[in-house]
């Protein structure tokens, strides 16, 4: 059987360090790439096969935006008054969200009249990350036509990038890890919804204690739990 063209991008892609013009290829794009604005729209992706997988379409409506990021965790002000170095607070600080989504992030905010459908990792360096980034138009007429893409015109889907809706979003809120059945969202959230209805879970904040139901109160009242 022959094998197609996105089998031999994605083999093109895991030897670009082991083979020596590709080597060089790669760091001249870094050198250009780092002298170039944090948010870059780009013609068409670098790595075609992986933003095809995740929804990429060569047809109006559809863009792909690279965006820096820089590596690195975070600093704060150092304290001017007396502490010992272990109080000062200055070290051990990183960022909640990992750097896709931050990429994502900034790509949204950079065109507001179109949604992140995905993201893909691209390059990096001693100081910045490089994702590429596929945004739609949400109101073109080639989006909400095709059957595919037509769920970004729904007004439900609004700044989904912010409301952790997409895969580096749900990612980072542990909704992609799995250990076992039982470690599944759809387990989790099964779980959550029949607490619901029994009336054993406080949603007021998270990590809420469980109320326990009227039937397991009335027992406890009567001495039959302890």
């Amino acid at each position: 059987m022959s094998l197609g063209l996105y089998h031999y991008l994605r083999e093109e892609w895991k030897e670009r360090f082991t083979s020596p013009e590709l080597r060089s290829l790669w760091r001249e794009r870094l050198i250009r790439w780092r002298r170039e604005p944090s948010i870059v729209r780009i013609d068409k992706p670098t790595r075609l096969d992986r933003a095809r997988a995740l929804g990429y379409k060569a047809k109006p409506g559809i863009i792909v935006v690279r965006v820096r990021v820089r590596k690195g965790g975070l600093n704060r002000p150092r304290p001017n008054k007396g502490r010992r170095p272990k109080r000062m607070g200055v070290y051990g600080y990183a960022p909640a969200k990992s750097t896709r989504l931050i990429a994502e992030e900034r790509a949204a905010r950079k065109y507001p009249n179109m949604e992140v459908i995905n993201s893909y990792y691209v390059a990096e360096d001693g100081m910045y990350k490089w994702y590429e980034v596929i945004l739609a138009d949400r109101s073109h007429p080639a989006v909400c036509n095709d059957n595919e893409l037509k769920w970004v015109c729904d007004p439900k889907n609004r700044g989904r990038v912010f409301r952790g809706l997409t895969s580096a979003g749900r990612k980072m809120r542990g909704l992609l890890k799995t250990r076992g059945l039982r470690g599944t969202h759809k387990h989790k959230w099964k779980k959550k919804q029949r607490e619901r209805e029994e009336k054993r879970r406080h949603e007021a904040h998270r990590g809420a204690r469980l109320i326990a139901s009227d039937e397991v109160r009335e027992r406890y009242h009567h001495g039959d739990l302890q």
